[in-house]
């Protein structure tokens, strides 16, 4: 189809137009656009009464129409960004998509079972570079039906050096993968035709035999070193899962019993268990501990935060009530005679569980019989930290959670140099929270305030300064008189901070304006709404994470992501708040994870050469190459 027959085929909205919204919807519908909550990629459509916002895929912008009586009074386009407003129209064409490009392509077909962590981060956008399995690094253009025989059949088209195209079938799909490189610079497009990238797969798959040796033999000395192997479930095992008080979702089963295999293995287990926040990573530790408990073994989780601590303590002691099970805690919450308890009753070994920050790390922690340590987001950990954790691994078993792991974690997880399980599915009746990025706003602020407390939520308001934190707390109580505000912060004496916080885990608080010290793992589920301020100052993981402590109920959960009025942003920032809004949808830990890789750079978590062979085929092929090697050496 030509631009000249697209342009016939549109849809255009004149200014004081009377026009019928639900017959626009519908022909949008026609037209190739999906509808959404909120129109934030191009091709993309939302409505809100009598108002409907559409980002048309030739538009730079998003545009927003709105209407009275079915009369068009304004025509907008929008920051794609914050939605301001940029500038008005007194028309607008839409082109069809059709024929432009402690669509989005996605693979059909699910990968082998080892394969499941790489398979979560391959949709692809037009616009993306690809790799090509036969032919190399090309840019994905869309969709096109080709004319085989009689019939017009859909093939993805890729471009390649020198403006060829590369017209591939569906069937061939999973030849294909997005390019992830880990670097800024933009790959070199292969010449099709050519034995260039036959030279190069060649090149790579010599020099990844390196990294396979190295992959080898941290396995084989994992496998040699001899461990606890932990006994076959007993009885009360399957009575206490049972007793879970939401439906299991598959997921959650499979990771069960991938790292209660582990542990009756006679090798000290490394597993790490990934998946979205707020998808029940918690539960399948608390089965892990009860499982070493019942076997006379001691239990460690290591936590990050105080507050996590707590809350962890709290749901570990309501999960195992029943049963002869002592639990306790181990952070600045506790007074100095209450830590010296604890401390004793780890090394006699009366206590069972103990849930603690990096106070569990100190010297004067000795136990009895420790067989268990669970690590809850180990990226939140210091260096000295991480090589205690180190010489622990050679003996006990480790299981570590994480929503987004760190480059290296990742990296050694897909190689096969630690055990993974991932969980997908979300909850059941979970929803993904709607997420906007604004300029600071008093008006936007209060709006959002007044609408949680009406339905009797509570909201999360994130000012990631102590100093200046209690006058935001002073203008938001200006702002909104309505609306109870608390602060709490890292720095506060550990009784006001642990008050604080009962309050609002109670509900006696609407607002708590805090520091990034609820960034981990904390669970109230009244609390649906969350303003991150200066969110341009967040690193992508944070803001992942932040925003991962709302929409944990049934309810809509909302995110607003405030950057100062004018202000100018750097490019990075510009991208990680593109990023964060982009990826709205349940599941999309281990793809952000991957984004974030992207951004920052991998680092020199392969070495100089190894990072070279990454870029030089992108990520995937890498990995394919290396499995490959892997396999031969074992052969």
């Amino acid at each position: 189809m030509t631009i000249n027959e697209l342009m016939l085929d549109s849809i255009k909205i004149y200014l004081n137009e009377d026009i019928d919204i639900e017959s626009l919807s519908s022909r949008l519908v026609d037209y190739g656009y999906h509808y959404a909550k909120r129109a934030a990629e191009e091709g993309d459509f939302s409505r809100l009464g009598d108002t409907i916002t559409v980002y048309p895929v030739t538009f730079e912008y998003p545009i927003r129409i709105e209407l009275s009586q079915n009369k068009v009074e304004k025509i907008r386009s929008l920051d794609p960004l914050t939605y301001d407003a940029v500038e008005d129209h007194n028309a607008c064409i839409i082109l069809p998509i059709k024929g432009l490009i402690r669509r989005r392509i996605s693979r059909g077909k699910a990968r082998p079972a080892e394969d499941a962590a790489v398979n979560n981060f391959v949709d692809i956008d037009a616009s993306d570079y690809i790799v090509h399995v036969d032919h190399g690094i090309g840019k994905y253009l869309g969709i096109e039906k080709v004319k085989i025989g009689k019939a017009y059949v859909e093939h993805l088209v890729v471009q390649y050096a020198d403006g060829d195209k590369l017209f591939v079938p569906f069937t061939d799909i999973d030849k294909i993968q997005r390019y992830l490189g880990f670097e800024s610079r933009e790959p070199r497009l292969y010449k099709l035709g050519t034995k260039s990238w036959q030279k190069v797969k060649e090149r790579v798959r010599e020099g990844v035999g390196k990294v396979a040796i190295e992959l080898l033999d941290l396995q084989a000395k994992r496998s040699a070193v001899r461990g606890f192997k932990f006994s076959a479930d007993i009885e009360w095992q399957a009575q206490f899962e049972k007793e879970f008080p939401y439906k299991e979702t598959p997921d959650q089963t499979r990771s069960t019993i991938e790292l209660k295999k582990d542990m009756e293995q006679p090798r000290p287990m490394d597993r790490l268990l990934t998946g979205d926040v707020g998808y029940g990573k918690t539960e399948v530790a608390l089965r892990a501990a009860f499982k070493a408990v019942m076997d006379n073994k001691q239990v460690a989780m290591l936590v990050p935060t105080t507050i996590l601590a707590e809350q962890h303590y709290n749901t570990f002691t309501k999960r195992m009530a029943k049963y002869p099970v002592k639990i306790e805690m181990l952070s600045r919450f506790r007074s100095f005679q209450e830590q010296r308890a604890v401390v004793e009753g780890v090394a006699n070994g009366s206590v069972d569980v103990v849930i603690g920050t990096h106070r569990l790390l100190s010297s004067d922690i000795k136990f009895k019989d420790l067989g268990l340590v669970i690590i809850d987001e180990e990226q939140r950990f210091g260096v000295r930290a991480k090589e205690h954790l180190k010489k622990l691994r050679v003996t006990v078993d480790v299981l570590t959670l994480t929503a987004t792991p760190i480059p290296r974690t990742l990296y050694l997880a897909l190689m096969g140099g630690r055990d993974i399980s991932v969980i997908n599915t979300p909850p059941s009746e979970r929803l993904p929270v709607d997420t906007l990025v604004a300029s600071y706003d008093d008006h936007l602020i209060r709006e959002a305030l007044l609408r949680e407390k009406k339905r009797g939520g509570q909201v999360f308001f994130v000012h990631n300064r102590v100093k200046g934190i209690e006058k935001i707390a002073v203008a938001l109580k200006a702002l909104v008189p309505e609306v109870t505000i608390a602060v709490a912060h890292g720095q506060m004496p550990e009784k006001a901070l642990e008050s604080t916080m009962t309050k609002f885990i109670r509900g006696d608080v609407d607002c708590l304006v805090s520091t990034t010290i609820i960034e981990s793992g904390i669970d109230i589920p009244n609390a649906n709404t969350i303003i991150i301020n200066r969110a341009d100052a967040f690193g992508l993981s944070d803001l992942y994470q932040l925003r991962g402590r709302v929409g944990r109920f049934t309810r809509e959960a909302y995110a607003y992501l405030l950057i100062p009025r004018k202000a100018v942003l750097t490019a990075d920032s510009q991208r990680r708040l593109v990023a964060i809004k982009r990826f709205q949808e349940l599941g999309s830990g281990m793809k952000l994870a991957m984004e974030d890789l992207q951004m920052r750079g991998a680092g020199n978590i392969l070495g100089t050469e190894q990072h070279g062979y990454v870029h030089a085929v992108g990520f995937d092929m890498y990995c394919r190459l290396l499995k490959g090697a892997i396999d031969s050496y074992k052969a």
